[in-house]
């Protein structure tokens, strides 16, 4: 059984991978780590088996996104139970592991592999009294300092960051953050004079050649946050319809009712789709409208683009579902 937080956890499993005789894989979660996984060992000719607790995978997309990415990993033969939680890992006589179990079935396995998350490991701050948020990550003000205390410094997994669309504290372990958050702490503690202003939450991840990328809010977050939304989705290719190679995708807008604030954006296809979520993350930033945000002059030409780019069609279309809220 093995997780991958590390380098060296990396190396143990493909050294674990290279021994063993069996094709049949387990891995647990379906997050970006799990996905990434499966798409490791299908690769690699595993017969390869996803649980996941979660409705869908991917929780950082909202339900009916995350289906597409469902049905698109079972496209590729990997098995996706969801909405199940893992009660028992069986071993053999040897030690290795056997299989997987759940409150319904048993899933043999000849290499299982743990993609369930991190959590913030902040006993010890809180232990000695430091300042921990909703989600267990330490707080810090924009210079990185733990509040109210001079001399104490924090970044990476263990720190809650502001979400500068809802303006709350949120948990979000990716390694963009903590390098950022190296750099601010580096400069000041040198003294220098560096902040960390906050996150949309950006992140892109691939299954094969399926592309999932996200920013901002999800329904839920929008919901928690006491914002009224609307929320819009559509179809659409990453080149000109007729170029050869255009692949389809499917773009999810949020806005907010009547001001048409932008507040999130997810898109799911294929090849050309994740990364421009980068320019929904802008917006983001900027605090765009989604009315100003069909002005954006992007670039054009059939190899990379519609005349209207994905995003701005969804642009589009959530402009006229705010205006049709507000009628």
């Amino acid at each position: 059984m093995h997780g991958v937080q590390t380098l060296g956890d990396g190396q143990a499993l493909i050294d674990t991978l290279t021994r063993t005789e069996g094709r049949r894989a387990v891995v647990v979660g379906a997050g970006y780590i799990g996905v990434e996984m499966a798409e490791a060992l299908i690769q690699r000719g595993y017969d390869v088996t996803v649980v996941n607790r979660g409705k869908e995978p991917m929780s950082t997309l909202d339900p009916d996104m995350g289906r597409l990415v469902h049905e698109a990993m079972t496209g590729m033969g990997i098995e996706m139970v969801n909405d199940t939680e893992v009660t028992k890992i069986l071993t053999g006589e040897d030690g290795r592991v056997s299989a997987v179990v759940t409150e319904e079935a048993e899933y043999p396995a000849d290499v299982v592999i743990l993609g369930v998350g991190v959590r913030p490991e902040t006993e010890l701050a809180r232990a000695a009294g430091l300042p921990v948020g909703e989600y267990g990550g330490l707080l810090t003000d924009l210079a990185m300092r733990v509040r109210g205390h001079e001399d104490i410094w924090a970044g990476g997994d263990c720190v809650e960051v502001l979400d500068l669309v809802s303006g709350r504290q949120r948990h979000i372990a990716l390694g963009t953050h903590a390098n950022k958050h190296g750099q601010v702490i580096g400069s000041n503690v040198g003294g220098g004079y560096a902040t960390f202003p906050g996150v949309v939450g950006t992140a892109v991840s691939k299954v094969c050649d399926l592309e999932i990328a996200r920013t901002g809010l999800r329904e839920r977050d929008a919901l928690a946050a006491g914002l009224r939304f609307v929320a819009v989705t559509i179809e659409s290719t990453s080149r000109a319809g007729y170029y050869p190679g255009a692949a389809l995708m499917t773009v999810k807008m949020l806005a907010e009712r009547r001001t048409g604030r932008l507040l999130g954006v997810q898109i799911v296809g294929r090849e050309g789709a994740g990364k421009r979520v980068d320019v929904a993350a802008v917006a983001l930033t900027a605090g765009m409208t989604v009315e100003q945000m069909t002005a954006l002059d992007l670039g054009y030409a059939p190899p990379f683009s519609p005349v209207w780019d994905p995003i701005l069609v969804a642009a589009r279309k959530a402009v006229a579902a705010v205006r049709a809220d507000a009628d």
